[in-house]
């Protein structure tokens, strides 16, 4: 099959099954900024808007100016730019795939040395919505009161020189204070992270840095910006080279950064948008007054099941999730999770079946399609997601056995070694405190527990200790398959 490079003159080269854009690229104009164009919002909320741009023209003034904020981001730039900001989004279901080159940014922007143009292009008019997607990381948070921590080293920066921010934080603030200067109407600040309250949180830290700054700018910001919370779904694995070389195999594009998804996807959004939003109703997104039902049941269901397979998947010498999910051992243990404590922690959830949905769940978890690595899943989710449903369940004197078991996976895990003393690599912001004091414990987790960052009181209650320090002291002496043999059989999954 002949290669072809993808960019916009090369369009009508490519055959099907590949799905080419249906409207006219050169009419999308820019109307979204979004802070963090990773593979996530790229199969997601650009996806959502390239759909709605075929279906009505009045989209197309909803193009996409993606920001790359970090450093290592330069590459995002570096490729996208000679595709004329096109790639492939490639989904898969166990048996088949779908193939959609995607034409819903209108620019890339590198901002991980210098804000300045990126801060000028959410100056323009026409930009209503700046979205975010930049991991709980992203928002500067003390990892206890989850406020915005004054003392985090890219708010001091930010603080030193305001009107050049660098964190996502700074630049909302610096975006606001410009349009509170220039007359220019507010935008609508809209995270799409996997955060509980995400909108409100967002907002928080906004109003937080802002007050530092100027508590006349904090004051308007709360009067004039909007800060809806959403609830966002799609497994997204990162690329791997060999996807990249098949693209190019199967289907002739060559193409430097495309994405691959599964083929779920669910965006639950507050609907509190006065600058205007696009018809994304239309294309499958669902509107609501009030997203926490929604958010919270991906947050104890999805993430929280996700966390305690990757962590108990990586331990057990798994690579990614799908393989995982072949052990019965693992299956079990995510299903008798959700079933006796994550899920209980739920309210009612309109128009969901939650039996149906963990159901749902498994099955995607399992696509052997999505090779989705544990290590990824590992380092990008935050621990909170563990650490929420177990406070809940010790505040209403429930036990906390299964969540313990995850729980010990992940203290475990840190310790930057596995079980044959091959290294790890542990991505996490308190990486070298986390090895140091997993070394001190070993199999005993008070050390660990005691990181107040973490976990607060909470990792000082018995009723936690007891069954993370069982299970811990079973993974140092007898490893991971044991310990899940050992837990199937003394709690019966």
């Amino acid at each position: 099959m002949q290669s072809i490079q993808l960019n916009r003159a090369n369009l009508a080269r490519l055959a099907p099954p590949v799905h080419v854009p249906r409207f006219d690229l050169a009419g999308v104009t820019a109307g979204i900024v979004h802070l963090g164009l990773g593979n996530f919002h790229r199969a997601h909320m650009a996806r959502y808007m390239h759909e709605l741009m075929e279906r009505r023209p009045d989209a197309l003034q909803f193009g996409i100016i993606g920001a790359g904020l970090m450093p290592g981001d330069r590459r995002m730039q570096e490729s996208l730019a000679p595709q004329d900001n096109l790639y492939t989004l490639v989904e898969r279901s166990f048996t088949d795939e779908t193939v959609t080159v995607i034409g819903s940014l209108a620019d890339v922007v590198f901002a991980g040395e210098s804000s300045a143009a990126l801060l000028e292009a959410i100056d323009r008019p026409e930009i209503r919505i700046v979205s975010l997607t930049v991991t709980e990381n992203g928002y500067c948070l003390n990892r206890s009161t989850k406020r915005l921590d004054p003392e985090h080293a890219l708010i001091r920066a930010d603080l030193a020189h305001p009107e050049r921010p660098s964190s996502a934080i700074g630049i909302v603030v610096e975006a606001y204070r410009r349009r509170r200067v220039s007359g220019v109407p507010p935008f609508t600040a809209m995270t799409c992270d996997n955060i509980q309250h995400n909108g409100s949180v967002l907002r928080d830290a906004v109003l937080a840095l802002a007050g530092l700054r100027d508590p006349g700018l904090a004051e308007w910001i709360a009067e004039h910006g909007s800060f809806p919370s959403t609830m966002v779904d799609r497994i997204t694995p990162v690329t791997a080279a060999a996807d990249v070389t098949a693209l190019t195999e199967r289907h002739g594009i060559v193409d430097a950064w495309p994405v691959f998804a599964e083929t779920f996807t669910q965006w639950v959004i507050e609907d509190r948008f006065p600058a205007g939003r696009p018809a994304w109703e239309e294309v499958g997104a669902q509107f609501v007054a009030d997203v926490a039902p929604y958010e919270f049941m991906k947050l104890r269901l999805l993430n929280a099941s996700h966390l305690a397979v990757s962590g108990m998947g990586r331990l057990a010498g798994y690579v990614t999730i799908d393989e995982a999910m072949a052990d019965p051992l693992i299956t079990r243990f995510m299903g008798a999770l959700m079933d006796r404590e994550t899920g209980p922690t739920l309210p009612a959830v309109p128009g969901i079946d939650l039996a149906a949905y963990k159901a749902t769940l498994i099955e995607r978890f399992s696509n052997p399609a999505i090779k989705d690595t544990v290590e990824r899943v590992n380092t990008d989710a935050p621990l909170n997601i563990l650490v929420d449903p177990i406070r809940d369940r010790l505040r209403t004197g429930e036990g906390v056995e299964l969540l313990g078991l995850a729980l010990a996976a992940w203290l475990r895990r840190v310790r930057g070694e596995d079980e044959h003393g091959q290294p790890i690599d542990i991505r996490h912001p308190l990486a070298a405190l986390l090895r140091e004091k997993a070394i001190e414990g070993g199999p005993d987790p008070r050390p660990l527990l005691g990181i107040i960052q973490l976990f607060g009181e909470t990792g000082a209650d018995a009723r936690l200790i007891d069954p993370v320090g069982r299970w811990l002291g079973l993974l140092y002496g007898r490893g991971s398959r044991e310990t899940l043999a050992e837990a199937s059989r003394s709690l019966v999954f």
